[in-house]
């Protein structure tokens, strides 16, 4: 890599490394060697990550193929079917900042496992015939992802700090594809078992349990830190959030999320309201994933090789817009078209501002925090999208403004992007 692989190599995970470009003058550590898993325990990290990012987005996605059936046998209005999505996403911002800690207090790796028990719990109560326990059951399964969702980009800070645009690709190709996976199987997979909604949703448990067989061995295979590492690990940063450049990674984070959720909460009712069915509509969305899949791959690969990251950044940004702009000119007409380029966009973007929490911080304890502050202010962000955009289209009577403001937003994005591609490092002690 160019701009960002120097960033990236500034420091060793848990080492402190060299001078970080925003610090104070002076602000140096001594140089120790790089630490990080190696040879086979490496492949089988790296196994245990893509299971546990494949389990980050199933459960709570299934939930809008079957949407309409919860609705009728539940009884539940709309907008309370809608709390379904919306929950995990505050759920995401809100438990953000607790992940650190725990992290810190029981080790990455435990607190890791302890997200799949989470995430099988949750599954497992939503397994009952009752409004209650769904949405307990839709808590607890959010409250494991947020942990998930900031750990993780630590633990390939940590483990993988010469692969870590690979790694971050890997990531978030299996973020996306999680996510494709259950909206297009969900429903089949209901009709062809006859299965309850109740039972329908409860069967991605089962992927969390494998997820979570792997990695046990992990738990058991603790990366070796020095007693200086892991006393400053034990620390939390002081005065990150001063720091310019964790917001522009932060504001960068918050509005990609905003514009995927708002447009994946969107999309079908805007292409079925053109005319199109509701199952040609639905499969569009599970298009759109799986080009999400290629691009959310790609786009950390390359950075550094053929684009700069802030280039990519506003390629990406192009991508959404021509796709925006084309729901707008024909929606129907061209929606292969619209959704390829939206899905390329929005995979690229998710992986750069992966890509960024681990390449700003100089280090594990600088990771999991940045993480955390772009988690917690991103995903509130992002949950309020879907609710602000149907309530424009109720106000306007239309969808050309909702889009409208979708395309808006895509500049204060790039801008955002442009300052967080910086090759320099989060300030903070």
């Amino acid at each position: 890599m160019q701009d960002d692989g120097r960033a990236a190599t500034l420091s060793a995970p848990g080492t402190g490394g060299a001078t970080r470009p925003d610090a104070p003058a002076g602000d140096t550590a001594p140089r120790t060697p790089p630490s990080g898993a190696t040879g086979r325990r490496a492949l089988y990290l790296a196994a245990g990550v893509i299971l546990l990012a494949l389990n980050l987005r199933p459960a709570l996605v299934a939930v809008s193929p079957l949407a309409g059936t919860i609705r009728d046998e539940s009884g539940m209005s709309a907008a309370a079917t809608s709390l379904l999505t919306a929950l995990p996403l505050l759920c995401f911002g809100l438990l953000a900042p607790v992940a650190p800690r725990l992290g810190r207090r029981f080790g990455m790796e435990r607190s890791l496992l302890g997200t799949m028990v989470l995430i099988c719990a949750g599954t497992a109560l939503r397994l009952l015939d009752s409004v209650v326990a769904l949405f307990a059951g839709t808590v607890v399964i959010g409250a494991g992802i947020a942990v998930a969702n900031v750990l993780l980009p630590g633990l390939i800070k940590r483990d993988f700090a010469a692969r870590s645009g690979l790694m971050t690709g890997l990531y978030s190709m299996s973020l996306f594809g999680g996510a494709a996976l259950a909206a297009g199987v969900t429903v089949p997979v209901q009709r062809a078992a006859g299965l309850s909604w109740q039972a329908t949703l409860a069967c991605w448990g089962s992927l969390a349990v494998i997820a979570l067989v792997v990695w046990l061995p992990q738990t058991r295979s603790r990366t070796r830190t020095s007693a200086a590492t892991a006393r400053e690990a034990a620390h939390p940063v002081r005065g990150l959030w001063r720091s310019p450049l964790a917001w522009q990674v932060t504001a960068y984070m918050g509005l990609q999320s905003l514009s995927y959720y708002a447009a994946a909460a969107w999309l079908p009712t805007m292409l079925t309201d053109a005319g199109m069915s509701a199952g040609d509509a639905g499969w569009m969305l599970s298009f759109s994933s799986l080009l999400g899949i290629a691009g959310s791959f790609l786009a950390p690969v390359i950075v550094g090789r053929r684009l700069s990251a802030g280039a990519l950044a506003a390629l990406g940004a192009v991508l959404c817009a021509a796709g925006f702009a084309g729901m707008l000119a024909a929606p129907a007409g061209g929606a292969y078209v619209w959704m390829t380029l939206l899905g390329l966009g929005q995979g690229a973007a998710i992986s750069l501002a992966l890509l960024f929490i681990v390449q700003r911080a100089p280090d594990i304890r600088h990771t999991a925090q940045l993480s955390s502050m772009a988690q917690c202010f991103g995903y509130i962000l992002a949950a309020t999208g879907p609710a602000v955009l149907g309530a424009v289209h109720d106000v306007s009577g239309g969808w050309v403004v909702p889009v409208a403001v979708l395309l808006a937003l895509l500049v204060p994005q790039v801008a955002a992007g442009l300052g967080a591609a910086r090759p320099r490092h989060v300030a903070g002690r």
